[in-house]
């Protein structure tokens, strides 16, 4: 409320300037400065001659006895008629006097000088401001409020309208019986609401409209420095200035919506949301803020936005980041981010990778922990603790991963380094652990497991950096997992495991031999690699444990501690032990067993995917044939695979010399290399490279025979609907170009789709019947056969990965497709011919052309009358090597990571 001025005053007022902060009520703004530094300078100005309603005051908490103060009548709207006009804008103003108490009276005008609206005139006119009782029309500004005061009574505008105007008075709800009740029963709708106060950058009081209700909101998922009380004073932490400045300077009296989120205490969760953006995501992004885990959870616009957000703080150590290092700062880019092929799942948090260059890593995955044996659950003390077996779920965990990842290639992105410890009384000691979050396809595994019920998240201290970048998403899924009594939350009995381990156990394995030989082919898997020739195998329908010996080789030696002697390993047992890891380790596989030996381990054949492995290390030299292969059906498999390791010299064969033979081959069994190239137009390339020729010699019979079947057709138009196709039956087929061609019926669906083969040019296309007729009899394959006649090329591997596929494709499809080139057949193979491909201009070879370009391997073939084809393929490939060309552009990848892209050995 103004006081009126003294009688005179020697010197006009000075102008000043400011930015209005916050309206008190109808007479009273505070005005600040611009921020330099830090929060700006403030000062409250108090409108001169004029007297606005006074606005409702809660009673104080000190003084049990006072009673709330309510609105005066049209106190709230001349606080609104100000809030509105200046709340943000630049002002100027006077001061014409200040009382002993320090209150400063003037005059307000909006805008940078005294030529702009004058603010009591302006609240005066609208009648929500009267002239101060008392004061006398004596000079022009007085006199000219006493005129605009009249013309508001006359228009009775205001608080000169009939009535009290207690409908201006507000029912102002201080306190909330039921805030919970309260949040849930608007269902996260957004509210209209002021922001009445600021305490500090994530903490304001708001008033919701249009029930008035004053509610303290906390942001959800942030925090920012506080004010802390100490004695008599708030001592600010670092930062919580600027950060309430922030806040402030933004919202504090602005129109805002609120999406009220949950409730703690008496306080309320929410999301502040303004036009000008999200204020939660800007503290955060400006350094201001920290989320916070327990409320982030009920965030609804994305927890991911404000982890982002702050990431991008962290990373420009902005504000209370300034001091901030990244858990993986030491890293370089391509230790934090990479992709890797997954060897072995040590258990349901573990899993170890190998690396492009070779090498093996742990990985742990991020912020979660496997399950573990919870208080004093009963042990036999005369039987070791089996961690996979004997705790609750562990080996479901460690399955999910094992089918999930072995052997596949996964994104690994690290989180963090978590430092050795030493060991405590009850804590063990751990070496240094890489945490990463670990993603195949787009999901992230730890998720995964989590949701599963299969792991839980750890939790951490609010300033504990370490964690998964994804930590979110993990509380959010163990939060379903528990919600629908997944896994380890289930309130199920706990499933039990028996499995019996009879590795080493002579009498049981004795029992166990007969069953086992009856069932020919039995699934396992394998769960320990020994050496390259002994494993222990876990079978699944028997759900026991064995330790298995391959047949029919004598693989090298591994090192053995005997005690008080160490006995070394011979040559090349490392490296066997290492296929055999690579090629089995914890896969799905097939035994054999053929028999046992004397400590109770079992004898036989295992494959994988259709590859012995007792033949594989045979052929990677890393085993020899045993005698007793001699009487088993792969002897001639094993023997042809040491013939062709024998005649590289490698490994266990480096210092082979072979024997002399005396017999005298003859030379007439020598086989030549015939080259007998003819013409042929090149009409169709599929997508595993194989492709289609008509012969040039019948092209004019082709031709002459679509030209008298159309003739024919065009003549007698066929029926629409009147052809029943059925596989196998010969057709003819209306192409996109509007005209008919010979065709084959390969399938027919249900709901009308038929899959055709159009026998002249090789390609393929799926049609509805309706275009589809008879074959006149005149033109059937007895008259003239099939044209298109496929081959696929000789002496050269087509990729097996999708991408590196298609690159070749894309090449042969660019350089000889609808093109006429010269074909050799080379030999035959299981599905066609395999032929070489001569460009008709050049005579260059198309299949060397691919091999000089890296698109594809060579496939080394044994026959002699190809070797000098074959000497020249190779050369071609060590130069698209050298060169790193496509495949090669990682080096030669095929020693070790055969599989891992996409490669047959």
């Amino acid at each position: 409320m103004a006081s009126p001025g003294p009688a005179g005053s020697a010197a006009p007022p000075v102008v000043q300037r400011g930015i209005v902060k916050m309206v008190l009520s109808g007479c009273a703004i505070i005005v600040r400065g611009q921020p330099r530094g830090g929060p700006p300078p403030e000062r409250q100005i108090n409108l001169s001659n004029i007297r606005a309603g006074n606005l409702a005051r809660r009673a104080a908490a000190s003084q049990p006895d006072a009673k709330d103060t309510p609105d005066e009548p049209w106190g709230f709207p001349a606080r609104e008629f100000l809030r509105k006009k200046l709340i943000g804008k630049e002002v100027c103003f006077t001061v014409e006097y200040k009382t002993p108490q320090g209150r400063e009276y003037g005059m307000v005008y909006l805008g940078k000088d005294t030529s702009g609206e004058n603010i009591a005139e302006s609240l005066v006119a609208e009648g929500l401001a009267s002239r101060r009782e008392g004061i006398r029309a004596n000079n022009p500004e007085q006199s000219r409020l006493a005129e605009l005061e009249e013309q508001a009574r006359s228009a009775k505008k205001g608080m000169w309208s009939e009535g009290s105007g207690s409908h201006t008075v507000r029912d102002l709800k201080y306190t909330l019986e039921n805030p919970r009740h309260f949040v849930d029963s608007l269902h996260q709708k957004p509210v209209n609401a002021i922001i009445e106060h600021v305490r500090d950058g994530s903490v304001v009081r708001a008033l919701l409209l249009p029930d008035y209700y004053l509610v303290t909101v906390m942001l959800s998922g942030i925090k920012c420095p506080t004010f802390k009380r100490e004695a008599d004073s708030e001592v600010p932490e670092p930062f919580a200035a600027e950060a309430k400045f922030f806040t402030e300077s933004r919202l504090l009296q602005r129109d805002v919506q609120i999406v009220l989120e949950s409730c703690h205490n008496q306080n309320i969760l929410g999301t502040i949301l303004h036009p000008n953006g999200n204020i939660t995501e800007l503290l955060l992004k400006e350094g201001f803020a920290r989320c916070v885990d327990w409320s982030i959870a009920v965030y609804t616009r994305g927890a991911d936005k404000l982890r982002a957000a702050e990431r991008f703080a962290k990373e420009r150590k902005l504000r209370i980041w300034r001091d901030y290092v990244a858990p993986t700062a030491n890293l370089d880019q391509k230790d934090k981010q990479f992709v890797a092929k997954v060897m072995q799942v040590l258990n349901a948090d573990a899993i170890v990778v190998k690396l492009n260059s070779g090498d093996h890593k742990t990985i742990h995955l991020s912020s979660i922990r496997p399950p573990r044996l919870e208080g004093d659950i009963a042990q036999d003390k005369n039987r070791k603790l089996r961690p996979l077996y004997d705790i609750p779920y562990m080996f479901e965990a460690r399955e999910f991963l094992r089918k999930k990842l072995i052997g596949k290639k996964v994104n690994v992105s690290v989180d963090y380094i978590r430092p050795a410890s030493s060991a405590t009384e009850t804590v063990p000691a751990f070496s240094e652990r890489t945490c990463a979050t670990v993603s195949i396809g787009g999901i992230n595994i730890a998720e995964a497991l989590v949701s599963k019920g299969l792991a839980t998240v750890l939790r951490y201290r609010q300033d504990d950096d370490q964690r998964s970048a994804h930590y979110d998403e993990l509380l959010a899924a163990e939060a379903r997992a528990i919600k629908n009594g997944k896994g380890l939350h289930s309130k199920k009995e706990v499933p039990i495991h028996r499995v019996a381990d009879i590795s080493g156990d002579t009498q049981k394995a004795k029992q166990f031999l007969p069953f086992l030989q009856r069932a020919g082919r039995s699934e396992a898997v394998v769960e320990y690699v020994f050496s390259g020739s002994r494993l222990k195998l876990f079978l699944p329908k028997e759900t026991c444990l064995i330790t298995f010996l391959l047949a029919g080789i004598e693989c090298p030696r591994g090192a053995r501690n005997v005690p008080g002697l160490t006995q070394e390993g011979e040559p090349f047992s490392e490296e066997a032990t290492l296929f055999t890891k690579e090629l089995v380790l914890q896969r799905e596989v097939e035994v054999e067993v053929e028999s046992m030996d004397k400590a109770g381990n079992f004898i036989g054949w295992l494959h994988i995917e259709g590859v012995n492995l007792s033949v594989a290390l045979v052929e990677q030299a890393l085993s020899r044939v045993h005698f007793t292969a001699e009487r088993s059906p792969y002897c001639k498999a094993l023997l042809a695979a040491q013939d062709a390791a024998k005649q590289r010299k490698e490994k266990v064969w480096s210092h082979y010399e072979e024997t002399p033979v005396e017999e005298v081959v003859p030379v007439l069994e020598e086989k030549e290399r015939t080259a007998n190239y003819k013409p042929v137009f090149v009409t169709e390339i599929t997508d595993d490279l194989h492709f289609y020729v008509q012969d040039v010699e019948t092209g004019a019979q082709l031709e002459k025979l679509m030209e008298n079947m159309r003739a024919e057709v065009g003549a007698h138009p066929p029926v629409e609907g009147s052809f029943s196709p059925r596989r196998g039956d010969f057709c003819i087929a209306k192409f996109v170009d509007g005209e008919w061609y010979r065709a084959r019926v390969e399938k027919v669906e249900s709901g009308g789709k038929v899959h055709i083969f159009y026998i002249d040019y090789g390609n393929k296309e799926t049609l509805p019947p309706t275009r589809l007729a008879a074959l006149p009899p005149a033109f059937s394959p007895r008259v003239l056969p099939p044209q298109a006649t496929e081959y696929t090329f000789a002496f050269i591997q087509v990729p097996q990965d999708e991408e590196a596929r298609a690159d070749a494709v894309d090449s042969v499809v660019r350089d000889i497709q609808n093109t006429q080139c010269l074909l050799n057949v080379e030999h035959l193979g299981p599905g066609c011919p395999h032929v070489t491909l001569q460009f008709a201009d050049s005579k260059s070879d198309v299949g060397l052309g691919l091999v000089k370009e890296g698109l594809v391997m060579v496939e080394p073939r044994k026959e002699r009358q190809f070797q000098k084809v074959i000497t020249e393929y190779l050369n071609a490939q060590e130069a698209a090597k050298s060169a790193r060309l496509n495949l090669w552009r990682y080096g030669d990848f095929r020693a070790d990571d055969a599989d891992e892209f996409g490669y047959s050995r």
